[in-house]
């Protein structure tokens, strides 16, 4: 398989916004969970959104009312438009396959229980 392609990351005030995009070639992205994770320096990972199979998409507490994931299965590519910012937000996102979870439990709080592809990441800084 074929690693996802993270890009759109960036440095932004608090308060503004980032689109973050991912293209994983050869994932039917509705044969999968997938999704965005993210990961601080010294942290563990942390789910932000999630898709599955079906089309459901769920969020975290933490990024829930802020972040809007999107799909376009035509071309294998996975969006996160990322509005309001904080300074919390900042680490590096991984957009992610997970094939640890089912399409049934497939939520972005379910992302500690983690078996698949990620990419490379894109870094997103937050400033004050």
């Amino acid at each position: 398989q074929v690693q996802p392609v993270e890009s759109g990351g960036g440095s932004v005030q608090a308060g503004g916004s980032l689109r973050l995009s991912c293209v994983a070639p050869g994932y039917g992205l509705r044969n999968y969970c997938v999704g965005w994770y993210r990961q601080e320096r010294g942290k563990g990972r942390e789910g932000g959104a999630a898709i599955n199979a079906d089309g459901r998409i769920t969020y975290t507490d933490a990024v829930k009312g802020r972040f809007t994931l999107s799909a376009d299965t035509a071309t294998s590519t996975l969006y996160l438009q990322m509005n309001s910012l904080k300074p919390e937000d900042t680490a590096t996102y991984y957009c992610s396959i997970n094939l640890a979870l089912s399409s049934y439990d497939c939520y972005a709080g379910s992302w500690h229980d983690f078996e698949g592809y990620w990419g490379q990441g894109t870094r997103v800084t937050v400033s004050s």
